[in-house]
């Protein structure tokens, strides 16, 4: 069994340093009319180019660019679309960090690009693998508000799906060899599994020669584990900071699925007791019969202090060499 870490999606786009405070300031200075929107996108770059060091130097396996050009992970992708305006703020499930609500006005198309762009120029700057990130259709059409006249729930969700299948296509003909959809909201609405499984799969039918990942975080995954292993997903990213129990279903039933496990809390600042976690592993991946598993943190890392984010990062790395070391 081969263990490799990934990070899961989003990075902190602010430090204390001036070099990672550089963002911040640039928009501030947009506001103020003394930088330009290039000057801003500079600045991303540069903010992406950071994260993609700090994921090389904590040895992690499976990178991202840390999502920095994200303003939330629904209005980036939703906002891209015909046929969805952005509204008002919302609470984004029960962080402390709000989104930009979409509002469902007619029908939904992909246009453009989502986040080709930026996935293209983070495999050119990275020197490991790059994971693209896309929040799933059903997540994206739970978040947002639907106009009279506009498509049904699950129309919607439908058609969300099948904007993102386009992208998927895109972003696998680019090269990208694991894409990862994220439905957080699956955990706050499990009754509606068949609807989320559907969507999934009109995206999985385009995903080519890449393999894909389904994260789930900010919830229990215990009730929807088994239902979740029948899924077309490659890899399965789970939360276990939610579910107390789910070391043990894992650990009792038998998978065929490359687990993605997200033992490490990407919202608490402490670190993890490596012991603790090493012994978890060992006894969940018992089950496992995929030549390869993950892990990862428990969603991304943005909710973190900089500093706190890169000791995790390098957490992850240390435990994937003790557990290399003690398969030895």
């Amino acid at each position: 069994m081969e263990l490799r870490t990934l990070t899961h999606g989003s990075y902190p786009r602010i430090g204390s340093t001036p070099e990672e405070q550089i963002l911040r300031k640039t928009i501030a200075q947009l506001d103020r009319g003394e930088k330009t929107e290039a000057d801003v996108h500079a600045a991303e770059d540069r903010v992406a180019a950071l994260a993609l060091a700090e994921q090389d130097a904590a040895d992690i396996d499976v990178v991202t660019d840390g999502l920095v050009r994200w303003y939330d992970p629904v209005s980036h992708l939703a906002g891209k679309l015909a046929g969805v305006r952005i509204g008002g703020l919302l609470r984004f499930f029960d962080t402390n960090f709000y989104f930009r609500q979409p509002v469902v006005e007619g029908k939904i198309v992909r246009t453009q690009p989502l986040v080709l762009d930026e996935y293209q120029w983070a495999a050119k700057k990275a020197v490991r693998p790059v994971k693209p990130v896309l929040t799933g259709p059903y997540t994206l059409a739970r978040l947002s508000l639907r106009e009279p006249g506009a498509p049904s729930f699950e129309a919607t969700v439908e058609a969300m799906a099948d904007a993102l299948a386009a992208e998927v296509a895109a972003l696998a003909g680019a090269g990208a060899r694991l894409i990862q959809i994220d439905e957080p909201a699956l955990l706050q609405y499990p009754r509606d599994v068949r609807m989320a499984a559907e969507a999934f799969g009109r995206i999985a039918a385009y995903k080519g020669r890449a393999e894909l990942a389904l994260a789930l975080y900010f919830g229990d995954a215990v009730p929807l584990y088994k239902t979740l292993l029948a899924w077309p997903a490659d890899v399965l990213l789970l939360d276990f900071t939610y579910s107390p129990d789910l070391p043990l279903v894992v650990a009792g039933e038998a998978c065929g699925r490359q687990i993605g496990f997200g033992l490490l809390d990407g919202r608490n600042t402490r670190l993890e007791d490596r012991t603790l976690v090493l012994r978890q592993l060992e006894a969940m991946l018992h089950k496992c019969q995929a030549p390869r598993a993950y892990l990862t943190t428990s969603c991304g890392l943005e909710y973190l202090p900089r500093d706190r984010a890169r000791a995790k990062l390098q957490h992850l790395g240390a435990l994937k060499r003790e557990f290399a070391g003690g398969m030895q």
